[in-house]
């Protein structure tokens, strides 16, 4: 029996990175030998034990076989004859596939070390393309290691392209599909990931709303990039230098997906874009199962990011509706993040990346004196129910007035 550790903690000790998770396989050894030493099973589908002190996974050493469509349709087989080099040459990546012993002694069969060497994301095996969701995983590594220089090798992108012609990604469930998609959204660069979908040719098939919108010309007068495809990137690209949540960088990837349905007699005008889009964030939220907040934020963002940029000259009406719209009297934090997709929409913009954005500034002081409202007063004067709220708008609508006058 021994063990190895393997997979993304030998790779990140080898880049010099912080290692965070370790998966721990177990070569040589059955079921009945790790339950004989204390171990826990946890495995659904494949032998996993719990150690019995540290509590981390230990996996027995497995082989795959295709069985099915999808990310589920595998079947494994796990028993002490399975060597180390059989149980790495199933994983996605060659510097994904190394492993190591307690000695720091490196198993690299498939050229790991070689390939970070050389900053490639290269797939170990052609059963790379048995598994809809490396697509997604390889993406998802462009975006993390963008910035060491990491690109995708051209064979890898073409497996990655036939996975996407095959019908395959649509076989990903909704949840597994999200669970990649937002971990790519939080990594360093974003851009990459939705970059890299494009060019194997999965985003036309996992978000055509997105793709749509690459071609698609703004008035260059606001948008110096031109291409609605590439200010999108460009937004993602600033959600992650401004180290922005989960929400807003989802808000940022769907705000302007109105503009691929623009007909094109009319461009590069998109007028009511902000409403003709809501259909398509709709369905985007719904086809990943997006989370509620992430999805609320998006379809706010989408309707009232050009409220956002016109702050300024906003009626104390408007602008009164707009925070009504976004609920701030309970819900501050999700005007906060308006606020912040908007300003990463402004920057978004080439050679406009350092502007600045008043609005943000503006907005916040509005909130907080539509919130400074006191309702006692209105109750010492008697007013309940559907006149205790109109009386508040109007109190609120005075405030708002006072200060955009004072501005």
């Amino acid at each position: 029996m021994q063990i190895f550790k393997v997979g993304g903690a030998v790779r990140d000790r080898l880049l010099g990175k912080p290692v965070t998770d370790i998966d721990w396989v177990v070569v040589g050894a059955s079921t009945e030998e790790m339950l004989a030493k204390g171990y826990r099973p946890v495995g659904a589908d494949f032998p996993v034990f719990l150690h019995p002190k540290s509590g981390e996974e230990y996996a027995l050493a497995r082989t795959e076989r295709k069985s099915g469509r999808g990310y589920g349709g595998f079947t494994f087989h796990a028993s002490p004859e399975v060597t180390l080099e059989e149980d790495l040459i199933r994983r996605d990546l060659t510097i994904n596939a190394m492993a190591e012993d307690d000695q720091q002694n490196l198993t690299d069969p498939y050229h790991g070390q070689r390939d970070l060497e050389g900053r490639i994301l290269r797939h170990v095996s052609p059963a790379f393309a048995e598994d809809p969701l490396r697509v997604l995983r390889v993406a998802r590594f462009a975006a993390r290691y963008a910035g060491l220089g990491f690109t995708v090798a051209p064979e890898t992108l073409e497996l990655m392209r036939q996975l996407s012609e095959s019908g395959e990604l649509q076989a990903l469930t909704a949840e597994r599909s999200w669970k990649e998609i937002s971990r790519a959204l939080m990594e360093d660069q974003p851009q990459v990931f939705i970059q890299v979908l494009r060019d194997c040719g999965a985003l036309k098939v996992l978000m055509p709303e997105v793709d749509a919108l690459f071609g698609v010309p703004q008035p260059e007068a606001h948008h110096p990039e031109i291409d609605t495809g590439l200010h999108t990137l460009s937004v993602l690209e600033q959600s992650a230098l401004h180290k922005q949540p989960l929400t807003v960088r989802w808000a940022c990837l769907l705000h302007d997906l109105g503009k691929g349905l623009t007909p094109e007699e009319e461009w590069p005008r998109h007028i009511a874009h902000e409403h003709t889009g809501l259909k398509l964030i709709k369905a985007v939220n719904e086809r990943f199962k997006a989370p509620k907040d992430c999805q609320e934020l998006a379809l706010l963002v989408g309707k009232y990011h050009t409220h956002g940029h016109r702050a300024l000259e906003l009626k104390a009406s408007t602008l009164l509706e707009l925070l009504q719209s976004f609920d701030v009297y309970r819900r501050p934090q999700r005007f906060e993040e308006f606020i912040a997709a908007c300003e990463m929409d402004a920057r978004g913009r080439k050679g406009l990346e350092q502007r600045s954005y008043p609005q943000a500034d503006y907005l916040r002081g509005a909130a907080k004196v539509a919130r400074e409202v006191a309702v006692q007063p209105l109750l010492e004067k008697g007013f309940k129910g559907p006149e205790l709220g109109e009386a508040l708008k109007r109190e609120r609508l005075k405030a708002l007035k006072a200060y955009k006058d004072n501005a």
